[in-house]
């Protein structure tokens, strides 16, 4: 008798197999988990730990009350070095891509004290973005900025993040230095509703702090990028070194 670690990664090859030849297309209801125990001959736990291995890959998502589905294949999205905005493959239109924006003003409280180094309790403003790929949430991202250099309007609803990031761009002065911390990690419980994936799929989270010449920070992000959709990229040029010739 096959061990229950081994029927589960059997049943999850097999379903993915079935997945990725067409057998079952995107889109379509799998059987009941009843069903398919039945099916595979073995207990309801033991099937549903084979269908959270395919959740946590992003090719199964579980719908309260109607059942599990085989979800459309995401489109990738891709987190470029350097402060640049994400990008998201250029096969698949922008018009099927949609960024919700929420714009909130607030006053510095735990640690946006610390990543913007400003007082407590200073005027900043946030930008909620939420992008989505049809009904499926697709990335999240937090924008904080001082308020003095918030924008007056920033649109509710872009096809990109190129426009959000240059409406932020009017007023913020030139920048001196973009630090990145790009890290994996479990999904909070908000975030895992926001982006409706399994909280046992890691995210990318980066964070990244903007400053300007002056070393003030003009913008602090916090970006959440669910790991079956995510990458980044990061380009370093190499500047060759003059040669000083010798006495």
């Amino acid at each position: 008798m096959q061990p229950v670690t081994s029927r589960r990664h059997t049943i999850a090859n097999d379903i993915r197999t079935k997945i990725s030849t067409g057998r079952i297309k995107a889109g379509e209801r799998l059987p009941s988990e009843a069903q398919l125990a039945s099916d595979y001959a073995v207990s309801t736990a033991t099937l549903r730990h084979a269908l959270a291995a395919l959740h946590a890959e992003g090719l199964v998502e579980k719908i309260h009350g109607k059942g599990n589905f085989v979800r459309h294949p995401l489109r990738r999205i891709t987190y470029v070095g350097g402060g640049l905005p994400l990008r998201t493959e250029p096969s698949v239109p922008d018009s099927a891509l949609r960024v919700s924006v929420r714009t909130t003003n607030l006053q510095a409280h735990g640690q946006l004290i610390s990543l913007l180094g400003v007082a407590a309790s200073s005027p900043l403003t946030e930008y909620l973005c939420l992008s989505h790929q049809g009904s499926a949430a697709h990335s999240l991202a937090r924008i904080y900025v001082p308020r003095d250099l918030s924008p007056a309007e920033v649109p509710a609803e872009t096809h990109c993040y190129q426009g959000v990031e240059a409406k932020l761009a009017e007023l913020r002065p030139p920048l001196g230095e973009i630090r990145e911390r790009v890290s994996a990690r479990p999904p909070t419980p908000e975030e895992a509703t926001t982006l409706r994936i399994s909280s046992a799929l890691a995210v990318l989270a980066i964070t990244r702090v903007a400053s300007d010449r002056t070393g003030r920070v003009v913008e602090a992000a916090l970006l959440v990028l669910p790991g079956d959709r995510a990458d980044a990229l990061f380009t370093t040029h190499h500047m060759p070194h003059e040669r000083t010739s010798g006495p």
